[in-house]
């Protein structure tokens, strides 16, 4: 009887093993599959998109959304360095394909229209000219938001599309500041 009953219990706790085993490698799975293809975590580092995202916050960026939406001028976008791939930048979308562009005292104008920037400061404005300049198809002119301190397209030129991998949609870190990023 002893026998009986020890070998049950044996025989439960191996059951719960497997379960739990096969729970944990499929939420692993799961996990990978999102980190993969869905959402990664990226730390941000410089100072170059104050005052929307600051030195070594960290955000969540959204690597579906540009097989299924169109970039869009405004998005906070995270790709690779075209003169290092090995880096990552972090910038916002001002100039879309075809479009044209002219930066004339630090203002920005699309197709001879100025461009509404309300999350720059005034403080992290340039006032450098530039252009004008007509974005090739397939290409996007990035900057940062503190424009003083920013190296992007004005520097290197318009960023083509296979760099772009994520957009920036949530800051989680530091807690204070969680929210989606705009």
């Amino acid at each position: 009887m002893f026998e009986h009953t020890e070998n049950r219990r044996i025989r439960q706790f191996l059951d719960l093993m497997g379960d739990f085993s096969r729970n944990l490698l499929l939420a692993l799975g799961i996990l990978l599959f999102v980190v993969a293809f869905l959402v990664q975590p990226v730390r941000v580092e410089g100072t170059s998109m104050e005052p929307e995202l600051g030195d070594q916050e960290r955000v969540f960026i959204n690597k579906f959304s540009y097989r299924v939406f169109e970039i869009e001028r405004g998005d906070v976008v995270v790709f690779s360095f075209p003169g290092d791939v090995r880096k990552s930048f972090i910038k916002r979308v001002v100039a879309l394909p075809g479009e044209t562009l002219a930066i004339e005292q630090g203002r920005v104008y699309i197709n001879d229209r100025l461009l509404a920037e309300p999350y720059i400061p005034p403080d992290f404005q340039s006032r450098h000219s530039l252009g004008p300049i007509r974005v090739p198809e397939d290409h996007f002119f990035v900057m940062g938001d503190h424009r003083s301190v920013s190296n992007d397209s004005r520097h290197w030129g318009a960023l083509h599309r296979r760099f772009i991998y994520g957009k920036a949609v949530l800051k989680y870190w530091p807690l204070n500041d969680i929210g989606l990023v705009y």
